[in-house]
């Protein structure tokens, strides 16, 4: 989940390089299917680093619904902050938050978001790995992220531009009858202040091991810990399977680790000009920057049958 105030590409680039797009038969399991539904990620790839969604890619994302194919926002965001991109949803209306852990149906608008599918982080499960965490990267700061609330420990940083409902240790908010307790978990967002955030991702996943998905989409060493196997790629398969859509009929963006997953899964997959270099070499083609309209590029060139 990237901070909520302005945000940033992950990477700077020397400039865009131009898009490699894959061939027909490039894509994992074939892609050479007609696209049936797109999944893109938000920050730093369907969204400018202004938080706006540009009127080209507006257009791209009318006309793909216009032609048959779903479009599926897939965000580390939770539900409350889809705001940005909730006059934009079109035909069906559904979005993966969360990493994975909901499904949210946006039809509703602005701060009427309806849960479809909870996919939620056991209690003891994130217990144990606040644990673990502080263990293994002792200053390790805590934040629990609920349905309809958000909470963190008293020194965790201002990074999200909102206020939690609750200070309180993790361990306090994760406790059986803690102030949480009333609401499924979502995530854990576990912030360090002074480590590499590549190398604490790499530290992190060691030491939690099979209590948690953990994945990070901030350009700081913040990190995001969802249910085990609960990812952007087990969701969006979850949900293709509802609709009869195979792997090989989706067509995917991002540009952050928390996309690895999904880039990995879809049939054809796209890294943004501005993507980690790990994403990159996750995706079967690369397309412009999230400031250049990469994703309504790609999609333009789909309708047109360019690849």
């Amino acid at each position: 989940m990237r901070e909520n105030a302005r945000v940033t590409s992950a990477t700077r680039q020397p400039g865009t390089p131009a898009p490699a797009q894959p061939s027909a038969t490039s894509g994992r399991g074939g892609g050479s299917l007609p696209p049936r539904l797109i999944a893109t990620d938000l920050d730093g790839t369907l969204l400018r680093d202004d938080q706006t969604v540009s009127p080209r890619t507006v257009a791209a994302l009318a006309a793909a619904e216009k032609a048959g194919i779903e479009v599926f926002f897939v965000t580390g965001r939770p539900a409350r902050w889809m705001d940005v991109v909730s006059e934009h949803v079109h035909g069906h209306g559904l979005a993966i938050c969360g990493n994975g852990a909901a499904v949210v149906d946006l039809h509703g608008g602005a701060g009427a978001h309806r849960f479809v599918k909870v996919r939620e982080l056991a209690r003891e499960n994130a217990l144990k790995s606040v644990q673990l965490l502080r263990e293994a990267a002792p200053g390790t700061l805590f934040a629990v992220e609920q349905t309809y609330g958000f909470h963190q420990e008293p020194a965790y940083p201002k990074l999200h531009l909102e206020i939690p409902d609750t200070l309180r240790s993790a361990e306090e908010l994760l406790a059986p009858d803690g102030v949480a307790a009333s609401q499924p978990v979502l995530k854990i967002l576990a912030h360090h202040p002074d480590l590499d955030p590549d190398a604490f991702l790499t530290l992190a996943r060691i030491a939690v091991g099979g209590h948690a998905n953990v994945t990070r989409s901030s350009p700081s060493a913040l990190l995001e810990l969802s249910g085990p196997g609960v990812s952007k790629a087990s969701t969006l398969a979850l949900c293709c399977a509802e609709r009869g859509i195979s792997q090989e009929e989706v067509v995917a963006f991002g540009d952050m680790p928390n996309d690895i997953e999904m880039l990995t899964w879809a049939g054809r997959s796209y890294a943004m000009g501005n993507a980690h270099p790990d994403t990159v070499a996750a995706a079967t083609g690369r397309t412009h920057a999230n400031n250049e309209d990469g994703v309504a590029r790609v999609i333009e060139d789909l309708l047109a049958g360019r690849v």
